[in-house]
C-alpha cells in the first residue's frame, strides 16, 4: 500500500510540475503579445512615461483609426496579402507536383534532386541577399511585388517538396493505381485521389508558407524602395521617424498584422499539427 501511495504522490507531483512549467511557458510567450495589445490602446505620451504602466490609464483607439483611415498603411496590408497568397498558391502547386513525382516515380538523379532540395534548406537566407539583389536588378524586377514573390518561393518550395513527398509516402500507392486501372492518368490520380487525401499536409505547408511570406522583413526592405510596394513588416519600421516614434501606431499595426496568422492557426491547427507530424516522419 505504501508503494502505491508513494507512486500516486509522485504522479501528482509530476502533473503539478508539468502544469507549473506550461503556465510559466505560456506567460513567457504571451506577456509580450499582451503588452503589445495594451500599448496599442494607449496614447503615445503614456507609452513614454516612466515608470511604465501595464494597464492603460487612458483608453483610446486613435492608433487603429489612424491606420485604418490611411490609404498608405492599408496599402501595406494589401501588398502583404498579395505577396503571401501568391507565394502560397505557387508554392503549393510546385510542392504538390514535385512531391508527387518524388514519391511515386523513379527517374535518373532522383537521389541528387533530394539532396539538392535538402541542401537548399540548410543555406542561411541572409547569405543570399546580395546575389538575389543583383539578380532582381538584372531581371528588372527591383521595387516590384514579383521580386518578393519569387524570392520567397526559393525559401518555401524546398520545404513544401519535402513535406509533400513525406505526406504522399504515407498514402498507399494502391489508391492511385486503382485510378490508373480504370483508365485514368497520373494527373487524374493526383488531383482526384491524392490531393484530397493529403489535405492536412497541404494545409500545414500552406500555413507555414503564408507565415514566412507575411512576416519576412529583410528581403522586403532590400528589394523594394517605393512606399507603395512596402509590406506590413517594413511599414511598421517606417513608423520609426528620425525624431519621433509612433509607438501606439506601431503596436496597433503589429496587432493587425498578427491577426491573419492567428486566425489561420486557430482554424487549421489540427490539420497543421497532423500534417507537420506525418510529413516529417515519412520524409
Amino acid at each position: 500500500m505504501s508503494t502505491i501511495a508513494t507512486r500516486g504522490r509522485s504522479q501528482r507531483a509530476q502533473k503539478v510540475g508539468l502544469w507549473i512549467g506550461l503556465s510559466l511557458g505560456a506567460l513567457f510567450a504571451g506577456f509580450p503579445a499582451l503588452w503589445m495589445l495594451l500599448s496599442s490602446i494607449k496614447p503615445n505620451t503614456e507609452i513614454f512615461q516612466y515608470p511604465p504602466t501595464f494597464l492603460p490609464e487612458t483608453f483610446t483607439m486613435d492608433a487603429y483609426a489612424g491606420i485604418l483611415s490611411s490609404g498608405e498603411k492599408l496599402r501595406f496590408f494589401a501588398n502583404s496579402y498579395t505577396v503571401a497568397l501568391a507565394v502560397v498558391a505557387l508554392t503549393l502547386f510546385a510542392g504538390i507536383m514535385a512531391g508527387y513525382a518524388l514519391s511515386r516515380f523513379q527517374f535518373p538523379f532522383k537521389g541528387l534532386v533530394n539532396t539538392v532540395v535538402i541542401s537548399v534548406q540548410a543555406v542561411p537566407p541572409i547569405t543570399l541577399l546580395i546575389p538575389y539583389f543583383g539578380l532582381v536588378v538584372w531581371l528588372k524586377l527591383y521595387d516590384t511585388l514579383w521580386a518578393l514573390i519569387l524570392t520567397y518561393m526559393v525559401a518555401t518550395i524546398p520545404y513544401a517538396i519535402l513535406m509533400m513527398t513525406g505526406y504522399f509516402n504515407t498514402i498507399p500507392k494502391e489508391l492511385d493505381e486503382a485510378v490508373k486501372v480504370d483508365g485514368g492518368s497520373s494527373l487524374r490520380a493526383l488531383w482526384q485521389v491524392l490531393v484530397p487525401a493529403a489535405r492536412p499536409g497541404i494545409v500545414s505547408v500552406g500555413a507555414y508558407t503564408f507565415m514566412v511570406a507575411w512576416n519576412e522583413f529583410l528581403f522586403a526592405l532590400s528589394l523594394t524602395q517605393s512606399r507603395s510596394n512596402r509590406t506590413v513588416p517594413v511599414g511598421i519600421q517606417l513608423l520609426m521617424g528620425e525624431h519621433s516614434f509612433q509607438w501606439s501606431e506601431m503596436m496597433a499595426m503589429s496587432v493587425l498584422g498578427s491577426v491573419p496568422v492567428l486566425v489561420l492557426f486557430l482554424f487549421f491547427q489540427r490539420q497543421f499539427v497532423s500534417g507537420m507530424t506525418a510529413g516529417a516522419v515519412k520524409a
